[in-house]
């Protein structure tokens, strides 16, 4: 989530952007749910530029006093004012330059009173980056719709990433689409599909959840060109739990009528071998054929 102005906040769930407007500014506690928000290499970006950001500040203030602090040479005094606040934020010390005035005192105490407080802050939140459960569910780029068993059928296939099985797992798939009313304008639906099973004691790989398209489906006699009239989203679901650290994982994934394949089906993926050993190509999750309806 960004903020695009005061009351300007635009959210991306999957394909589609949210702009809210006219809404309340951010508060204090959005900024710690942003920094969870981003990715690591973000995260330390704005980790360094905040450090160095600081140290530029304490230096300047060091500045203002030209003997507050000893051992600094004339040649290099705002490197040297610099790197005494590296030191300082670190509560690290060598003893070569040390505040002997009481300005240089107050300002190094105002500092390592600043790094105390920022360590604890930047500890929790690296902890909680760590420690915060990833559900590794990988989903196939497209969704199909094409004939199971001599029936039509929207098939998703997902597969767990992870090296081990994910347990109580929990699968949705949601379709929504534009309808017309009666009074004129159209208005958003959205509608619970029934899949053949909806949740798995154990899954270790990789599966297909379908949906059986029948009189009773909301998608019964979609084609490509209904659904890219009808504005058609399909988002799937999955919630399980992580054996490793006993804690719920949720993951999802939205298509567009863009990614919807018609006439076509997923390609095997499990070979099978004596003893009761699988091998699943995860190479070849997002592959698909064509097949007569």
């Amino acid at each position: 989530m960004r903020r695009r102005g005061r009351h300007h906040v635009a959210i991306r769930s999957g394909q589609v952007e949210f702009v809210k407007v006219n809404t309340d500014a951010w508060k204090w506690r959005d900024f710690y749910r942003w920094l969870l928000s981003l990715r690591w290499h973000q995260f330390a970006a704005f980790v360094a530029v905040v450090y160095v950001a600081l140290n530029l500040i304490f230096a300047a203030l060091y500045s203002l006093g030209r003997d507050s602090i000893a051992g600094i040479t004339t040649a290099h005094w705002f490197l040297d004012c610099f790197f005494f606040s590296v030191q300082t934020l670190a509560t690290v010390g060598y003893g070569h330059m040390y505040p002997q005035t009481i300005y240089g005192h107050i300002v190094s105490t105002v500092e390592i009173m600043t790094g105390v407080f920022l360590l604890a802050v930047m500890t929790g939140i690296i902890f909680v980056r760590f420690s915060r459960p990833v559900a590794r569910v990988l989903f196939s780029r497209s969704a199909v719709i094409g004939p199971l068993n001599g029936k039509p059928t929207l098939m998703v296939r997902i597969g767990n990433e992870n090296h081990h099985s994910m347990v109580e797992a929990k699968f949705r798939i949601m379709y929504s689409r534009d309808q017309q009313l009666v009074e004129g304008g159209d208005f958003r639906y959205f509608y619970d599909l029934k899949l053949h099973f909806d949740r798995l004691t154990v899954f270790p790989a990789a599966l297909t959840l379908r949906h059986e398209i029948d009189q009773k489906s909301p998608l019964f006699g979609a084609t490509a060109e209904s659904l890219e009239a009808e504005r058609a989203l399909f988002f799937v679901s999955v919630v399980g739990i992580d054996p490793v650290i006993a804690a719920e994982v949720q993951t999802q994934k939205d298509y567009t009528f863009r990614d919807i394949k018609f006439g076509h089906r997923f390609v095997e993926i499990y070979t099978v071998h004596g003893g009761g050993k699988l091998t699943v190509d995860y190479g070849r999750l997002h592959d698909t054929e064509p097949v007569e309806s």
